[in-house]
């Protein structure tokens, strides 16, 4: 922060006349203009010998004032002995802080006095900002890691900070924080990938009070960059919130804000904070990485009968296997983040866009399953309870119920209800179906040995009841089973091969009521 006038005063030896001394210098200037403000910025403590100055003052001091420069100081002994008594009165009427400077004083004297107070608050700010990142520093290396950074964070800049999630939500937040305004702001901004909208507009925020934009927006939908910050402000109160990760999706954000605008020394301590907070997500990243693959191994160990062997290599992670009986779940590869932090959870393969089929595996007490399964808005196979004995065939029916087509929670139990056929594949159920039946689909001009092997065997082999059945007489029907059996080369009386023709007339038949077949249409 730039010295106010008072400390230039008491450095320099000029002599206050009128005006309080609270305004900050920035800088000297000297001018012997009779309009110097064109010259000027503002902030400055302009320096004149006033040997254009006389009469009345009244305007100078106006263009002076509306300038705003922090002060005037007179040179007395060369165009003026003294401050003239109108000059004295414009200025006390204008406010304007009027101070006389000494014969004895050169005015370099001032421009360099300011000019050394200026260095020595910028050192000490940058001695603040390397002590705050020292603080903070020491904050990381807490066993509370990035929640310890926060709360250092909300210190060092006088107001509060917050910790979220790359969803916006609110994971840490300091006393008297409003990071749930900020939340609500950034999700707004964020599109479906976890990236700022295209031109997000500018908005009035419902805790500020203030004007929001985001700063160094992205430039196009597919650009996919990030802005550097977020920056909402309002009269009271001024927030920042950035980004954390390295990369093209950030894995997280934090926010910080105080009732007073962020000075370039509080800017320095947040963006040390920022990178504090990136390195222990990205360290933790890799860790939970780590973990997972223990956890994968630990399933193999499981799968294999170890089971106490399990245990012991996932002890060290603070995790224990559920106890019996127990429920495998098989889900998609974007539910394992959900449902990691309340079960054990290990992934069946790597993670990849375009995979398919189950690609994690959850192992939960039987009483915690629909609760887990809950925490997915896709589709769950749920296996039957059982031992970890068991868990190879649990793992089965898993990934089974899982690829079985339905939507939501698809427990084993329910699809095996629905019979054998709902269990099979429905391509190799169809594959199988015409492999074996194709001698019958093949043969001559009708399509009747078909149907009436289907009457046959749902009349569990009653020649009456399925000759009744098609409508034709049992002679009839004798000499199409006899073509049957010579074109397929099988014993219709075998109940092996009766199953199977059984499974293969079904498979065709609900292939037909999903879409037209046309191997079942009638040749010419």
């Amino acid at each position: 922060m730039a010295p106010s006038l008072r400390t230039v005063v008491r450095r320099t030896g000029l002599r206050p006349l009128v005006g309080t001394l609270d305004s900050v210098v920035r800088w000297v200037a000297v001018s012997e203009l009779e309009d110097p403000t064109p010259y000027l910025e503002g902030d400055e403590l302009l320096l004149t010998t006033g040997m254009r100055l006389e009469g009345d003052f009244s305007q100078y001091v106006a263009r002076l004032v509306a300038r705003g420069v922090a002060g005037l100081a007179l040179g007395v002994g060369l165009s003026h002995q003294e401050v003239p008594p109108a000059l004295l009165e414009a200025a006390a009427a204008a406010g304007l802080p009027l101070l006389e400077v000494p014969r004895e004083t050169p005015f370099i004297a001032v421009g360099k006095a300011v000019s050394e107070l200026l260095a020595a608050e910028q050192y000490e700010e940058i001695t603040r900002a390397f002590a705050a990142q020292g603080r903070l520093t020491r904050a990381a290396l807490r066993p509370e890691g990035t929640y310890a950074v926060i709360d250092r964070l909300a210190k060092e800049v006088g107001g509060w900070a917050a910790l979220l999630d790359e969803n916006a939500e609110v994971r840490h937040a300091t006393c008297g924080s409003k990071a749930e305004a900020a939340a609500r702001e950034l999700a707004r901004l964020l599109g479906e990938h976890g990236v700022w909208r295209e031109g997000a507009p500018s908005g009035r925020d419902g805790a500020s009070g203030g004007r929001q934009g985001a700063s160094g927006g992205r430039e196009g939908a597919s650009s996919g960059r990030l802005p550097a910050s977020l920056a909402l402000s309002g009269p009271d109160e001024h927030v920042v919130v950035q980004p954390l990760g390295g990369g093209p999706r950030p894995r997280g954000f934090f926010a910080v804000g105080a009732s007073r605008a962020f000075s370039p020394v509080t800017q320095t301590v947040i963006n040390a904070a920022g990178s504090l907070l990136t390195l222990a997500v990205e360290q933790g990243g890799t860790q939970r990485e780590a973990e997972r693959r223990v956890r994968s191994a630990v399933l193999g160990l499981l799968l294999a009968g170890a089971k106490e062997r399990a245990r012991a290599v996932l002890a060290p992670l603070g995790e224990r296997l559920p106890e019996e009986p127990v429920v495998v779940l098989a889900m998609a590869g974007d539910a394992l983040e959900a449902v990691e932090p309340h079960a054990f959870t290990a992934r069946l393969t790597d993670p990849a866009p375009e995979a398919s089929g189950a690609a994690v595996v959850v192992v939960v007490g039987a009483d915690e399953a629909e609760k887990v399964a809950a925490l997915v808005g896709g589709t769950v196979g749920m296996s039957s309870a059982g031992a970890y004995g068991e868990l190879r065939g649990a793992l089965d029916q898993a990934r089974r119920a899982f690829e079985s087509g339905h939507d939501g929670l698809v427990r084993f139990a329910d699809l095996a209800g629905q019979g054998l056929l709902g269990l099979l594949d429905p391509a190799t159920a169809q594959a199988f179906a015409s492999a074996l039946l194709a001698p019958l689909t093949r043969y001559g001009s009708r399509p009747d040995l078909i149907e009436s092997l289907r009457a046959y065997l749902g009349s569990n082999g009653h020649w009456d009841a399925a000759a009744q059945r098609l409508g034709i007489h049992r002679h009839t029907l004798r000499y199409r089973m006899k073509r049957v059996t010579e074109l397929l080369g099988r014993d219709l009386d075998d109940p092996g091969v009766r199953a199977e023709l059984w499974i293969a007339l079904a498979a065709t038949a609900s292939a037909s009521a999903g879409a037209p077949d046309s191997s079942r249409s009638s040749p010419s």
